[in-house]
């Protein structure tokens, strides 16, 4: 199976192609960003996919992040997968980024289990955790921080996020220490190609995950993405 993932939902613009048969990545490349993802994705997809060898009309599916995330940063990743999607007549799926944040880490600690968390600023963060074996603990929300630093009654944690850095600074000090910090400022792409292959398209829509109302309103007048030639 051949999967284009694409991210735009955080701090990096990113794509990546993913030979499933051959269990390798062909090409990715990310670009650390907090704005700008609109000019940047269709250039950078069209190098990925040149650089992987294959053709739109080779992929099997589009994989793409659907939030939590940057309300702009979202629209021009959705609009690029929907768009690339249907002119290639392919399916497209969403991952959630906290899905994306924690996926590399479950397994990685046996036992331990594993919080992702996205900065939501005003002392709030979108987390979920999750068993060392990829069980639901907390489902994702938008709380306090000091709510998501309570989750150290499931054991010591592996923090991954954007966000992992502000509750490290902030773990209790009488809670078990975490067993590892990884502030990462948005998801491997891989991972992301990863679990786009797994997924199945009819229960993973792609569609923005929002876990509050966006603080910006889109423009009547849709977002220009220009797509390369298919």
């Amino acid at each position: 199976m051949l999967i284009l993932a694409i991210d735009t939902a955080l701090d990096a613009c990113a794509a990546a192609v993913l030979d499933t048969d051959a269990n390798r990545l062909l090409a990715e490349e990310s670009q650390a960003m907090k704005r700008g993802h609109a000019e940047a994705l269709m250039p950078l997809i069209a190098r990925v996919m040149q650089a992987s060898g294959a053709s739109f009309a080779a992929l099997d599916r589009i994989a793409v992040t659907t939030g939590p995330g940057s309300f702009t940063g979202l629209r021009v990743g959705l609009s690029a997968a929907r768009g690339l999607a249907l002119a290639a007549g392919k399916p497209v799926v969403g991952l959630t980024t906290l899905t994306a944040f924690a996926a590399p880490a479950v397994g990685e600690n046996a036992g331990s289990p594993v919080i992702s968390a996205i900065d939501a600023r005003h002392d709030h963060v979108y987390f979920q955790v999750v068993g060392g074996d990829g069980s639901s603990l907390i489902a994702p929300k938008l709380a306090p921080v000091a709510e998501a630093l309570a989750a150290f009654r499931f054991g010591a944690p592996h923090l991954v996020g954007n966000a992992a850095g502000i509750l490290a600074d902030r773990w209790p000090a009488d809670a078990p220490p975490p067993v590892r910090i990884d502030p990462l400022p948005a998801p491997d792409i891989a991972w992301v190609a990863w679990l786009g292959a797994a997924v199945d398209p009819k229960t993973a829509p792609a569609r923005p995950y929002y876990l509050r109302a966006p603080d910006a309103r889109p423009s009547t007048n849709p977002l220009p993405v220009a797509a390369p030639a298919l």
